[in-house]
C-alpha cells in the first residue's frame, strides 16, 4: 500500500505545474508530496461535510423518517463551534508540549472528535427514526444521542480546519502562503466529490445496516487520512519546549489583531461576502428543477459546474496574489462579478433558460473563489506569523457562522415567501433570494471601498 501511494504521489509531481497550477509552492523543505499527503486532512473534512450535510440529509428525512425541522436542528449544531474558530487557533499558537509542538495536539484532538461523533451517529439516527429494533428505546436517548454525534462531528471538523491550514502556512515563506491556502481547499472541493460519489454507491441499495457500515467506514477512514497526513510534519522544537513563550491572554491578542486600522471592517466584508454566496447553495437545484425544468442529473451536474467555477476562481487568485496583487483587491472582483452572476441566475427563468442560469452558476463559482481566497490571504497578512492560527480561526469563524446563517435564511425567505397567499409563478420564492444576494455583494464591495478609503497603507502584506 505504501508502495502504491509513493508510485501516486512521484507521478503527481512529476506534471508539470502548467497543468497542476499549485505545484510551484514546493520548496525543498515543503515538497509537493509532502504537502499532499498533509491536505489529506481537507479530504477527511470534505467527507464529513458530504456525509452531514448531503448524504444524512437524505437518509434521516427519506429513508429514516425524521421530520424536516428535526432534521435541520441537527445540521445546525456544528455551527455552534464556529465562532471559537478564533480561539481554537489562538491555542495552537500558544500552545506548550514537552516536544515542542503546537498544531499537531490540537488536529489529533479534532481527529478524535470527529471519530467518536461518526461512531454513535448511525446508531443514535436508528433510534432516532423509531428503527424496528430500537422501537423500545425511550425518544429522548436518540435525540440526545443524535446531538451529541453531531456537535462532536462539528467540533472536529472546525478543530482539524483551523489548525491543518495554520500548520500547512508553518510549512512554507509567507510569500507562497496563497498557493498552499490555494491547495488545501483544492483538496477539500476534490475530497467532497470523490465523498459523494463513493457514498451514492454505497448507499445505493440502502439499508439500516449498510448506513451503519458507511458512517462508521467514515470515521475509521478519518483516522487514517489524518494520521497518515500528520505524519512527521511538524517538527519538534526542542527550544521552544524548553524555553515556551509567555501565556498570553486571548483577550489581549484578539484585542492586539482586532486593533490593526480596517480589522473588524475586514471581518464585515467576510460575513456579507460568505452570506451573498451562501444563499443560494441550498436553492439552486431546487430553482433549477422546479423552475427551468432540468432533469435530476442536470441538477447535479450543476454542483460540479459551481465546483469548477470555485476551482477556477481559486487558481487565478493564487496566480495573481504570487505575482504581487494585493488581496482585497482580488476579493473585491470575486464580489464584483458575483452581482450580475446572480442577476443572470434571476432573470433566467424570464429571458435565458437553462443556458444563462448555467453560465450564472458558474460564474458564481468564480466569484466565490476568488472572494474567499482574497479574504482568506488578506485576514493572514493582518497577522504577524506568531499569530497566524488566530487570524486563520478569525476568518474561519466568521465565514462559517455567516455561510450557516445565509443556507438557514435562504430557505426561509423561500418558504415563506411561497406561503404567501397569491404566489403563482415557480419562480416567485427564489428570485428575492438571489437579488437579495446581489444586494449583498452591493453591500459588501461598499465596505471594501471604505477600508481603501480609511486605511489605505494598512492593506498590504505585514512585515
Amino acid at each position: 500500500m505504501s508502495a502504491i501511494r509513493d508510485n501516486i504521489l512521484r507521478r503527481i509531481t512529476q506534471i508539470t505545474p502548467r497543468y497542476l497550477p499549485f505545484a510551484d509552492v514546493a520548496s525543498e523543505t515543503a515538497p509537493l508530496s509532502r504537502l499532499l499527503r498533509l491536505s489529506l486532512f481537507q479530504v477527511s473534512v470534505g467527507m464529513a461535510l458530504v456525509l452531514l450535510v448531503g448524504t444524512l440529509n437524505r437518509v434521516m428525512i427519506v429513508e429514516l423518517g425524521v421530520p424536516a425541522s428535526l432534521v435541520a436542528i441537527m445540521l445546525a449544531l456544528p455551527l455552534i463551534f464556529a465562532p471559537f474558530r478564533a480561539l481554537i487557533g489562538f491555542k495552537s499558537d500558544q500552545h506548550r508540549s514537552a516536544l515542542g509542538w503546537r498544531r499537531v495536539p490540537y488536529i489529533w484532538k479534532g481527529t478524535m472528535l470527529q471519530f467518536g461523533g461518526f461512531a454513535i451517529m448511525p446508531f443514535a439516527l436508528l433510534v432516532l427514526s423509531g428503527y424496528d429494533q430500537a422501537a423500545d428505546a425511550p425518544l429522548w436517548i436518540g435525540r440526545v444521542s443524535a446531538a451529541l454525534a453531531f456537535l462532536l462531528v462539528g467540533a472536529g471538523v472546525h478543530t482539524v480546519q483551523t489548525v491543518g491550514l495554520a500548520l500547512a502556512t508553518d510549512l512554507v515563506e509567507v510569500e507562497e502562503q496563497p498557493k498552499v491556502v490555494g491547495l488545501m481547499y483544492v483538496m477539500l472541493l476534490v475530497g467532497m466529490i470523490v465523498s459523494a460519489l463513493v457514498f451514492g454507491w454505497l448507499l445505493a441499495d440502502y439499508t439500516p445496516g449498510r448506513l451503519v457500515q458507511v458512517v462508521q467506514g467514515a470515521a475509521v477512514t478519518t483516522i487514517a487520512l489524518n494520521l497518515l497526513a500528520l505524519w512527521k510534519q511538524e517538527p519538534r522544537d526542542r527550544a521552544r519546549a524548553a524555553n515556551p513563550p509567555p501565556v498570553e491572554a486571548f483577550s489581549d491578542a484578539w484585542a492586539v489583531f482586532s486593533a490593526r486600522e480596517g480589522t473588524m471592517r475586514l471581518l464585515i466584508v467576510i460575513a456579507l461576502g460568505t452570506m451573498a454566496y451562501g444563499m443560494a447553495e441550498v436553492l439552486l437545484e431546487p430553482y433549477g428543477g422546479e423552475v427551468l425544468s432540468m432533469t435530476v442529473a442536470m441538477t447535479t451536474r450543476l454542483t460540479a459546474v459551481l465546483a469548477g467555477g470555485g476551482l477556477i476562481g481559486f487558481w487565478i487568485a493564487s496566480h495573481v496574489l504570487l505575482r504581487g496583487a494585493e488581496p482585497l483587491n482580488v476579493a473585491t472582483f470575486g464580489a464584483a462579478i458575483g452581482v450580475p452572476a446572480f442577476i443572470a441566475i434571476a432573470i433566467a427563468a424570464q429571458m435565458g433558460g437553462v443556458a444563462l442560469f448555467t453560465l450564472g452558476t458558474f460564474i458564481s463559482g468564480v466569484g466565490a473563489g476568488l472572494f474567499g481566497h482574497g479574504t482568506l490571504t488578506a485576514t493572514m497578512r493582518r497577522a504577524p506569523r506568531a499569530q497566524i492560527g488566530l487570524a486563520l480561526g478569525a476568518w474561519g469563524a466568521v465565514q462559517a457562522t455567516a455561510a450557516g446563517i445565509a443556507i438557514a435564511a435562504g430557505g426561509i425567505i423561500r418558504d415563506v415567501i411561497l406561503a404567501m397567499p397569491g404566489t403563482n409563478q415557480p419562480a416567485a420564492p427564489y428570485v428575492p433570494v438571489f437579488l437579495l444576494e446581489a444586494v449583498f455583494l452591493v453591500a459588501a464591495l461598499c465596505v471594501i471601498w471604505r477600508l481603501h478609503a480609511k486605511a489605505p497603507r494598512n492593506l498590504g502584506v505585514e512585515p
